[in-house]
């Protein structure tokens, strides 16, 4: 409950119903969505850890919205960290971790059959991963894992983007390749092409967000 609750608290702050800045009520959000706190407040957790949201204490929970150039500098640093993961993980896969690679760009490939942007996602976030895991360093893992994370919203509404789903899936192949292929090399520059394409179609993504926002804002 508390996952369902933060990805639709997740949606409404990245495309403006809920403004920077905006306290949002615990009490009215468990009436509207017919639940206890106790789900509000962990979803709550979660979008605070991700930088939605800032937990003032005694206060209250207000969003936090990031600006359009800290996102993209986000991205670009979030392409690197994936290259990294990709060269070494060429290096180092083990032949389960490959196999539970192929079984999510599977899974991915279903949910694009499927038409479904948020299923997709998730499997898409599997498939990132296991090539977080795989590379062996746990230092690295962890701090891709943790702007992974920071990423995720921003990820989620780029998949939203026309024809986005269909590209993704044809650079995971690419990366699967790679990776099989055992070269580091192809790997890092599929996985750092990977991430780099998503912040500029997100880009795009944005502007339009922004286009609705400021029509709200003259309703």
């Amino acid at each position: 409950m508390a996952d369902r609750l933060r990805d639709q608290l997740e949606q409404e702050i990245v495309t403006g119903v809920h403004a920077p800045g905006a306290r949002l009520d615990e009490v009215k959000l468990a009436e509207r969505f017919k639940v206890s706190r106790t789900p509000i407040r962990e979803a709550f957790q979660q979008l605070s850890a991700s930088g939605l949201l800032e937990l003032k204490p005694r206060r209250g929970a207000f969003v936090r919205s990031a600006g359009i150039n800290e996102i993209i500098e986000m991205f670009e640093v979030m392409a690197e960290l994936e290259g990294m993961c990709g060269r070494l993980t060429a290096r180092r896969i083990s032949s389960e971790d490959l196999a539970a690679l192929r079984e999510a760009m599977e899974a991915c490939e279903s949910a694009f059959e499927g038409g479904d942007a948020d299923a997709y996602y998730y499997e898409n976030e599997r498939f990132h991963h296991v090539i977080y895991r795989a590379c062996g360093n746990s230092f690295l893992t962890g701090q891709a894992m943790t702007l992974h994370r920071r990423l995720k919203p921003y990820r989620r509404l780029q998949l939203r983007v026309r024809g986005r789903m269909r590209q993704s899936l044809v650079e995971h192949r690419q990366v699967v390749e790679a990776i099989a292929a055992e070269d580091a090399e192809a790997a890092q520059r599929a996985l750092t092409d990977h991430v780099i394409i998503q912040g500029g179609g997100f880009n795009d993504l944005v502007a339009g967000l922004e286009r609705q926002a400021k029509l709200r804002a003259a309703s």
